[in-house]
């Protein structure tokens, strides 16, 4: 009998799930952050990419479902955001802090928030994340140089755009069929268009076993895990609380940064978390014991 996420995380909070997606996703964005001076960014970004798109194909074995050109072509353009989402986001946290990073590139799902949110909860809600995203990126930008903070802020919101378009399309995606068998397909579509870009500078990890090795670790811890357990988020709730949810990340990239990069948090960037965290638990009221309209029966891959 094939394992089933979906149904092996039916009884797990939706939060509870966010906060081992977000641990070990930005474990591996620790990992890679170290891997910036033997590769560029932008390649360890893509080998994630292509590390994830090989363990979700053998596993999921995609092929073996019949696919409309539709849904191929979803799954692309899914892939192709995700994949330009993790190349910008590297980048950025090339020049910036990984915690700052992760709450400028918060942006994106605010934004969808906003705009598919509904009644007064959710309203305040964006306003409280809002106010702890300002918090957590202004206290660190006043100690960066300038050029690393226009290159890091550039990056960044170009990663806080495609992290809209990807919990939009994700969600498109997720409800069309079985989300990490989709996953697979997406992953592979964003490696090869991404290839003739970064491919080349990436030859170094065929020579080296341990550059290798951290290459594998990254695309399993940053990629493989986390998006798996984002399909299976996507069937549950709706966009708009996906989207709160994922305020969640900046507090869980704060603490991987403390404690594996030495970045240690200020007690305006406290201030930060603590706002978004209150974000998260007035739209958990709202959303308690209910599942979104657009989810179907289906358990999720």
């Amino acid at each position: 009998m094939q394992f089933r996420p979906g149904r092996a995380l039916d009884s797990v909070p939706a939060p509870a799930i966010f906060v081992t997606s977000g641990l070990t996703q930005y474990a591996g964005a620790a990992i890679a952050v170290g891997l910036f001076a033997v590769l560029g960014a932008p390649e360890v970004a893509w080998l994630r990419i292509v590390v994830a798109a090989v363990v979700l194909t053998l596993w999921r074995r995609p092929w073996r479902r019949e696919w409309t050109a539709r849904d191929l072509g979803w799954a692309s353009v899914f892939g192709i955001a995700l994949a330009a989402m993790n190349v910008a986001f590297y980048i950025g946290i090339q020049y910036l802090p990984l915690g700052t990073g992760v709450a400028i590139e918060f942006l994106g799902p605010v934004a969808v928030a906003a705009i598919t949110g509904r009644g007064w909860r959710d309203r305040v809600a964006i306003l409280l994340a809002g106010a702890g995203v300002v918090l957590l990126a202004g206290v660190t930008l006043e100690a960066v140089p300038r050029d690393d903070a226009v290159i890091g802020l550039t990056a960044l919101l170009t990663a806080a755009a495609c992290w809209a378009g990807y919990i939009l399309l994700g969600r498109k995606v997720a409800v069309r069929g079985e989300g990490v068998t989709s996953l697979a397909v997406a992953m592979t579509a964003g490696a090869l268009v991404f290839a003739p870009f970064l491919a080349p500078g990436s030859a170094p990890v065929l020579h080296d076993a341990g550059l290798f090795a951290a290459v594998v670790g990254v695309g399993v811890l940053s990629s493989v895990i986390p998006y798996a357990l984002d399909q299976v988020v996507l069937r549950r709730v709706s966009t708009a609380t996906f989207s709160i949810l994922l305020a969640l990340l900046p507090a869980s990239a704060t603490v991987v940064g403390a404690i594996g990069l030495g970045q240690i948090p200020t007690w305006p960037e406290l201030l930060g978390l603590l706002l978004v965290s209150s974000a998260i638990a007035l739209t958990g009221r709202q959303g308690r014991g209910r599942r979104a309209v657009a989810a179907t029966p289906e358990p999720p891959a």
